[in-house]
Formats: C-alpha cells, sequence, structure tokens
C-alpha cells in the first residue's frame, strides 16, 4: 500500500513537471515562437509594375533612386526598435514578425517605396476616419498587408479594394455592391467601415491582436480558437489553434508598422510625390459619364477613375440616388458652373431609352427588312437598311445649319447617325452653329424614307443614275397639298406618358413628337401641358405631304418668273 502510494506521488510529481515544461509561460510563446508554415498575406505577391500604373503614382510622383540591394538588420535591433514605437497595440518581436520584416527590405523594397507613396495620399483618409472613431493610429498600416494600398485590389477569393471585404461582410456593413457601384473600392466609405468593424471586434475581445486577427478570419474561427486553446485571452496565447494565414496576419501586421516607420534607415525611400493631390467632394444627382466630364472640364478620364474607383463602369447613376464625386479641388467650381454643358455633352450617345414599345421599329417605318443589307454605322441613332444594288449611288449634300439645329437633329433630318457626320467633317466635339456648312453623304433610299425632307437650299451632288431613279414625280402633289393636318388638343394629366396618350388616341409617339415640334428623345411631359394630337389620317399621311410639297416648290418658282416677265 505504501509503495502504491509512493508510485502515485512520483508519477504525479512527473505529470506536473511535464505539463509545466510544455507550457510555458506567454510571454516566452510571444518572443521565441517560430513557424515555417505561415502563409504570407496576397499583399506580398502585389506586382510592383502592376502597382505603378496607379494614375497617382504615374503622374504625382517621381521616382528617386532606391538602393535595390537588400539591407536588412538583425533581430535584435528589430526587437529593440518595436520596443520604442509609440503604439497602442502590443508589437512583441519573434521569429515569425523577423522574418515578414526581413521580407520588407529584403525583395519587397521596391514594394515599400511605392507603397510609401501611396500612404501620402490615402493615409490622410486613413487617419481622419480612425481620429473620428478614437482608434490606434497604428490601424492605418492594416492596408499594407491587405491590399498594398491599391483601392482597386482583387484577392483570389473575391475580397475587394484597399480594405479587402468580402461581399456578405460588405453589405452587412451597409456598402452598395451592383453592377455599376462597388463601395467596396471607394477609399472614404471602405475606410469607415473598415474602422467600424474593427470596433466592433475589439469591443468583442477586448483585445487588438484578436480583433485584427478576427478580422482575417471571420469572428467564428477566434471563438473556436478561443475554445481549442482553453480560454485562451491572447493571439499569441491560440495561436496554434488559428488557420495558418491567420498566424502570419499579426506578425506581418506588427512588420508593416515597423518597416513604415523605420524605412529610411534601411535605404528605402518613398517615391517622391512632385505635386500635391487636393480634393474636394461634390454630390450628383444625374446620370453622368466619366467622358461627359473630362471632355467640359478637360481633365483625364484616368484621373477621374482613381479618384472614384467605385464607379465600376464609370457610370454616376444619380437619378438612381445621388452620388459622391471626388474631384480636384479646383475642378470642383467648374464643375458645378458647367454642369448643364457636362449633361448636354454628347447626350445621345449616353442615353437610354425609358421605354420600348414590343414590335415597333425605331424609326416608325413600317417596310420590311427583306433582301436589305444593314450598311449603316452601328452607332446610328436610326439605323436604315440600304438596298446592295444602290450601294454605290451616293448622294453628297452640303447642308447649311439653321438656327437652333444641332447635329443630332441633322442626322435625324437624312436618316443618317451623329457619328457618321462627325466623320465626314472631322467634328471633335459634335457641335455646329448657324451659318457651318457641313458634308452629308447618304443614298437616294435614305432621302426618300428620311423622316422629313431638307427644306433649304442644299448643294447635292450624286452620280448620273441616281437623278433617274428619282426622277418619277406623282402629279397629284399639289391637290394632296391643300389637305390640312386635322388636330385636337389633349391636357395632360398626372400617369401620363407619351405612349399612353399615343395609343388612347390610335395615333404613335413619333407623330405626336412631330405635331408639337419635340426632338425624338424627348419624352418628359408635365401636368396641365396641351399637347397636339394628330388624327389617325393625318399622323400617317404627315411625311408624305412634306416629300411632295418640297418636289413641288421648284415648278412654283419658274411660275412666278413669268408674270414678272410678263
Amino acid at each position: 500500500m505504501y509503495s502504491l502510494q509512493r508510485i502515485f506521488i512520483t508519477l504525479s510529481s512527473a505529470a506536473m513537471a511535464l505539463s509545466a515544461f510544455a507550457l510555458p509561460n506567454i510571454l516566452d510563446i510571444k518572443h521565441s515562437i517560430s513557424d515555417d508554415n505561415i502563409i504570407p498575406p496576397q499583399s506580398f505577391e502585389t506586382q510592383t509594375r502592376e502597382l505603378q500604373e496607379n494614375f497617382f503614382l504615374k503622374h504625382y510622383t517621381e521616382r528617386v533612386a532606391t538602393d535595390t540591394t537588400p539591407k536588412v538588420g538583425n533581430y535584435k535591433e528589430y526587437e529593440e526598435l518595436l520596443s520604442k514605437l509609440p503604439t497602442v497595440i502590443e508589437m512583441p518581436f519573434n521569429p515569425v514578425v523577423g522574418k515578414y520584416i526581413d521580407m520588407y527590405l529584403g525583395r519587397r523594397r521596391e514594394l515599400v517605396s511605392n507603397m510609401l507613396a501611396l500612404h501620402q495620399y490615402y493615409g490622410r483618409i486613413f487617419i481622419e476616419e480612425i481620429d473620428r472613431a478614437g482608434v490606434p493610429h497604428e490601424l492605418q498600416y492594416l492596408p499594407v498587408i491587405e491590399s498594398a494600398i491599391n483601392p482597386v485590389a482583387v484577392s483570389r477569393a473575391g475580397a475587394v479594394g484597399l480594405w479587402q471585404f468580402m461581399p456578405a461582410t460588405a453589405t452587412g456593413l451597409g456598402m452598395e455592391i451592383n453592377s455599376l457601384i462597388d463601395q467596396r473600392r471607394d477609399p472614404r466609405v471602405s475606410t469607415a467601415n473598415a474602422i467600424k468593424y474593427l470596433k466592433q471586434l475589439y469591443n468583442i475581445y477586448n483585445d487588438w491582436s484578436l480583433a485584427i486577427a478576427a478580422y482575417n478570419c471571420g469572428p467564428g474561427n477566434v471563438n473556436k480558437a478561443l475554445r481549442r486553446a482553453g480560454g485562451g485571452k491572447d493571439f499569441w496565447e491560440i495561436y496554434n489553434y488559428l488557420p495558418a494565414e491567420t498566424r502570419g496576419y499579426v506578425p506581418s501586421f506588427i512588420a508593416a508598422n515597423y518597416v513604415m516607420n523605420y524605412h529610411d534607415r534601411y535605404g528605402i525611400r518613398p517615391t517622391v510625390v512632385k505635386r500635391q493631390l487636393v480634393t474636394d467632394t461634390i454630390e450628383v444627382s444625374d446620370r453622368i459619364h466619366f467622358d461627359q466630364i473630362a471632355a467640359v472640364l478637360q481633365i483625364p478620364v484616368d484621373e477621374i477613375r482613381m479618384l472614384n474607383p467605385q464607379f465600376k463602369k464609370d457610370i454616376i447613376p444619380g437619378d438612381f440616388h445621388p452620388y459622391n464625386l471626388v474631384l480636384p479641388s479646383q475642378q470642383c467650381l467648374s464643375f458645378l458652373v458647367s454642369q448643364d454643358a457636362i449633361l448636354a455633352y454628347n447626350a445621345d450617345q449616353y442615353a437610354r431609352r425609358t421605354y420600348v414599345e414590343p414590335g415597333r421599329r425605331t424609326d416608325d417605318n413600317p417596310s420590311s427588312n427583306a433582301d436589305l443589307t444593314q450598311n449603316q454605322s452601328q452607332n446610328a441613332s436610326t439605323n436604315v437598311d440600304i438596298p446592295s444594288q444602290v450601294a454605290d449611288s451616293v448622294v453628297i449634300i452640303h447642308h447649311t445649319v439653321t438656327r437652333g439645329q444641332s447635329l443630332r437633329d441633322i442626322a435625324k433630318l437624312y436618316s443618317v447617325s451623329s457619328t457618321d457626320i462627325k466623320r465626314w467633317n472631322n467634328l471633335r466635339r459634335g457641335k455646329v452653329k448657324e451659318g457651318d456648312t457641313i458634308i452629308i453623304k447618304t443614298y437616294p433610299i435614305l432621302l426618300a424614307n428620311a423622316s422629313t425632307t431638307p427644306t433649304q437650299p442644299s448643294t447635292v451632288t450624286t452620280p448620273a443614275p441616281a437623278p433617274k431613279k428619282q426622277a418619277p414625280s406623282t402629279q397629284p402633289a399639289p391637290k394632296k397639298k391643300k389637305e390640312k393636318p386635322k388636330y385636337t388638343t389633349y391636357t395632360v394629366k398626372s400617369g401620363d406618358t407619351l405612349e399612353r396618350i399615343a395609343r388612347r388616341n390610335g395615333t404613335t409617339v413619333a407623330a405626336i413628337q412631330r405635331a408639337n415640334n419635340m426632338s425624338k428623345g424627348t419624352t418628359r411631359l408635365s401636368i396641365g401641358q396641351k399637347l397636339k394630337i394628330p388624327s389617325k389620317q393625318s399622323s400617317t399621311s404627315a411625311p408624305k405631304k412634306k416629300k411632295k410639297s418640297t418636289k413641288a416648290a421648284p415648278k412654283k418658282k419658274k411660275s412666278s418668273k413669268k408674270k414678272r416677265r410678263r
């Protein structure tokens, strides 16, 4: 009995000694942990050449001669300098942290140089949001390991932006993601939400190292590691129970703080900023394309993209709800003064149809498409098919612009496209003024099918066979000219649209637009507005009357001359 008791005591003492040996003090773990199986953050794989395509780096900075020879320190130096950083978040040293510092100071020196330059612009946004939330300034270097401070970075897993948000996390925080907008790429919106999320995580764990770890792998994985570690309260206590990437996440964050503060000690110089970029914000409530802003304000489209990466397709859908647009400060006033001109610039090109009637051609032409070949530009707003046998009979018209006539009006007049008119006349901005003479290239059949026949004098050049095809004219034209279109007046009511009014009155939208001198793209109505509604007969015969009246015009001039001679 005594011997058994003695053996038990001996085994118990041995077990306690082994457990004490297996569980060293947490301070020892922080400073001695070494791990060859950690996975570096994806930002380490960022190609420096790709990052240098950033507009800010290309146009606001200058390259400096940076010593590309790796210049690293020793672990004792790293530990001493880390301990001197004025931080709230604990920055302990161990071999894992040392490996990351060596990577930054070694083969990723050029990346560090570019990130230092980018931080001079984006860092101001980080600090403003950090101060607003009252969290430690050290968090400004989290985008270093997340995205290499690249607002359009996309990870293999689908995380996007400076702070690498996954879609579910972003939408859960209230960020907008759709076909045109991705607020994960918005520097200010994503920063504000990242700081908000980190603060929420800190309130859960009351420890910044655990909050940062949870930012990487999610609270679920951190909670699981805490349970498996027996209720640990520190990142280093649960280190061995975390995913491989998260085990390297906090050490790389510590290394990023070290390198961004001590870079000059190791010969890494930031790419020099040659001119400061000062920006301001404008609220936009209209649908605007970046090309319209760039053309009117004379600023590069790439600069607008760099300042507003959240607009995925260069379109601001302000008609959906207002959006903030960031521009250089000196351009903000210009935008406000020129907003009407911006909206009008190439408006046809960027306009969207608000209503389409199924089965109806956009040019209201009832003729069949059979045996016709489409030879018009694909950009034509109203494409008219051309018979292949008359494709060579080109008619060249020298059109003189009348008062109030736009390029779109002229294109509609001759059934051609605005794009082709600009190309024929080398018009860069697509604007014409009264008195300008422009060239129109068309075909006889297009003139016959035109929505309205030109009424002003024009010089027409055409091959010999073409007049023969146009020579036959109908004799009853003068009789039909006496007919006057019949109209009724309609007062617009709440809920009315052109389409509904047209259907109720047995006419077409195009006929109502012609009767009221409305451009083809105009569909907006106001309550109480008076509209002329053409009768069925007049709406169908209106185009023919215009064509025949112009053919009869030369005969009238001849008869008047004879009277004068008499």
